[in-house]
């Protein structure tokens, strides 16, 4: 027999606004007396609108797992089970998705078919986590449906106290401002790394982000302990006959409001012949000009990236933006790879041993220092680690020169070494 659907007078009411609402969805899956998982959609609506109408949440932890994971699932047992008892048990399984999210339509079709028939057929891809989202499942599924996507090529994510599901934009695959190969740095410091995802042993979560360029459309640099993002470091390339087009298409005004008075650091100069004089020097890396004529503007063939460390939404100081720790690498070769592979594992073993428990990298960073940490993962102090500029002319300056005496000596050894 069909079971009946519980009234939802608040979740009703979410779909009367002007936006799109993730009710429709749940509704949808509950409708389709056909599918598997449509009575635990039932259930689940009606404890839904239960909370809202108690404004209470009546989900608790607990532990599941699968064989030989000691993360990657999230248990959700229900403290209503005798009034809503299909959605006793809703746990989801965190999925890490494909580098670059590249997924084919043979994929997404199988992801789907496999959770009709193992869970309750709700799928959220990606969102902050990076992770696919399979919502709802009851404990003796989780295995088989573990099992089936592993089959397909796909394997659990992070949860808990652990290295967590990384990302990567769609990058050099598709777009042409990207500066790297995002999608091998991300597979080659996450396959060396699985051990610390499946098996949680940190002090707390560590997240990894990959973006191609400075336009960091994974969010890394304020979302990620480490954010390896795209960069160059010689002139900006700019082709002027592309200019003047863009430039006779808009007119000089629209041109100047847009894209000149648009640069932070006043780097860019129409000139009266409409081609455009560029302060590199000044450039930082904003974007701005290059996404409004992409045509006429590119990165520089230079390329490589820049890694930032401490990035974080809100806990225990706040949000953090990324700290320069390396302002350049190049990523061509083997051996750059293998450099930051090797990196990367230094981070996660000084993390393990020194950061306070439920403490991210960007704060032990900032309880430790900036300097203590530079000299612990063996990084030279370089001047474009600077997070901002003084605001105050009174500063001690001990010890400056024997800094600046390192710094030429580390310039002179890099030199020489080429």
């Amino acid at each position: 027999m069909t079971k009946k659907t519980h009234p939802t007078p608040l979740l009703d009411e979410l779909k009367s606004g002007p936006w799109p609402s993730f009710v429709e969805g749940l509704q949808r899956l509950a409708e389709d007396d056909e599918k598997p998982g449509a009575d635990m959609m039932k259930d689940l609506m009606g404890q839904l609108d239960h909370s809202y109408e108690n404004r209470m949440g009546y989900w608790k932890g607990g532990t599941v797992s699968v064989f030989g994971y000691g993360g990657g699932i999230i248990p959700r047992f229900s403290e209503v089970a005798e009034k809503f008892p299909e959605s006793s048990e809703f746990h989801t399984l965190r999925v890490q998705p494909p580098a670059g999210m590249h997924y084919s339509t043979k994929l997404l079709r199988d992801m789907c078919d496999i959770w009709e028939e193992h869970g309750s057929g709700l799928i959220a891809l990606h969102g902050q986590s990076g992770d696919i989202m399979f919502q709802g499942c009851t404990t003796e599924k989780v295995q088989p449906a573990f099992d089936e996507l592993n089959k397909i090529g796909l394997d659990l994510g992070g949860a808990g106290p652990a290295l967590r599901t990384s990302m990567s934009c769609v990058g050099h695959a598709r777009c042409e401002q990207s500066c790297y190969d995002e999608v091998r740095a991300h597979r080659e410091i996450i396959n060396g790394l699985l051990d610390e995802m499946h098996r949680p042993a940190l002090p707390y979560k560590f997240k990894f982000k990959f973006s191609g360029c400075p336009n960091d459309c994974v969010n890394a640099i304020h979302r990620a302990d480490m954010a390896v993002i795209g960069t160059w470091r010689d002139d900006m390339q700019v082709e002027q006959e592309k200019v003047k087009e863009h430039v006779a298409k808009v007119g000089r005004k629209q041109m100047i409001d847009t894209v000149v008075s648009m640069c932070p650091t006043r780097a860019l100069s129409l000139n009266d012949d409409d081609t455009l004089d560029v302060d590199n020097k000044s450039c930082v890396r904003c974007m701005h000009c290059i996404n409004v004529m992409p045509k006429a503007l590119s990165p520089g063939k230079d390329r490589g990236v820049t890694i930032l460390m401490g990035g974080k939404r809100s806990l225990k100081i706040g949000d953090q933006m990324g700290t320069v720790i390396h302002p350049f690498l190049k990523l061509e070769t083997d051996e750059d790879f293998e450099t930051l592979v090797e990196f990367t594992e230094e981070c996660i073993d000084f993390f393990a041993e020194n950061a306070l428990e439920h403490e991210r990298i960007g704060e032990t960073i900032d309880r430790i220092g900036l300097a203590n940490f530079l000299e612990a993962m063996d990084v030279p102090v370089d001047p474009n680690m600077v997070n901002h500029p003084r605001t105050s002319s009174y500063v001690r300056t001990d010890d400056w020169d024997v800094e600046a005496a390192k710094w030429f000596e580390h310039k002179k050894a890099k030199a020489a070494a080429k």
